[in-house]
């Protein structure tokens, strides 16, 4: 058991939330009971997920989306107010962790994506260093490294194989990180696996022969989370359960 503060400072440090800027609020974005001795993970805090973890038990939920984002309508209406109603009537706490989730050398989620593919970082691109680059030569050519992705994901990537040039280096960044292509380019990769494509990639992908792998965004950000859950769970003495809730995008 630990107390809901104490899991927000240590969280806080371990994934070094004051060194980015973010779309929305780090850390505890909605408070529950002190004590904390059941977590739950996933990686969007619907209202699915929210139901889950009462079902679970659960004193917190730890997710990659939260609730509150930049821009949104600041309100507490309709789906809005499902959501908080739920959780602030079974007392659970809700932690969210964005840019620092993606980010964490080993527990996040490109780190964990990496793992799951065969690919290990040797160096950062793109903004705020939240591209990962690596070598990649045993993966081949974009054909092997697209099977191997669905393979693992269960989820067959959206190919873009460039010119099929030999796999050296892939750069890669979880979710929405299309417009991270370029930068990947300039940073020397083969191929660039991320969740998203957008209309311009395709065209960039055909122009510079560099191939451009979308595998999903929930599909490549479902690692981080329960990661991170489990790391506290052994930490602290807690029990965990990570609840994937799978989402077609």
């Amino acid at each position: 058991m630990v107390h809901r503060s104490e899991l927000e400072n240590y969280l806080n440090v371990l994934l070094d939330v004051g060194r980015f800027r973010d779309y929305g609020p780090n850390g505890l974005q909605v408070e529950g009971k002190p004590e904390v001795s059941t977590i739950v993970s996933g990686v969007t805090a619907s209202l699915a997920l929210i139901d889950a973890a009462i079902d679970a038990g659960a004193d917190a939920l730890l997710v990659h989306h939260g609730l509150f984002w930049r821009g949104q309508d600041g309100r507490v209406v309709g789906w809005m107010k499902k959501r908080l109603a739920r959780l602030l009537a079974h007392d659970i706490n809700l932690y969210a962790y964005h840019l620092p989730l993606d980010a964490h050398a080993e527990l996040g989620n490109n780190a964990q994506l990496g793992e799951r593919i065969g690919l290990r970082a040797d160096a950062r691109f793109g903004e705020q260093d939240l591209g990962f680059i690596g070598d990649a030569a045993a993966l081949g050519d974009p054909a092997t490294l697209a099977s191997v992705i669905g393979t693992r994901l269960q989820r067959a990537p959206l190919l873009v194989p460039g010119d099929g040039r030999p796999l050296r280096r892939i750069g890669w960044c979880t979710g929405g990180a299309q417009s991270y292509f370029e930068a990947a380019i300039a940073a020397g990769a083969d191929a660039f696996v991320t969740g998203e494509i957008s209309e311009p990639q395709a065209h960039l992908a055909r122009e510079t022969g560099v191939a451009f792998l979308a595998c999903g965004h929930h599909a490549t950000e479902c690692f981080g989370a329960p990661a991170v859950a489990g790391h506290l769970a052994e930490r602290f003495g807690l029990a965990h359960r990570f609840i994937e809730l799978p989402n077609p995008a």
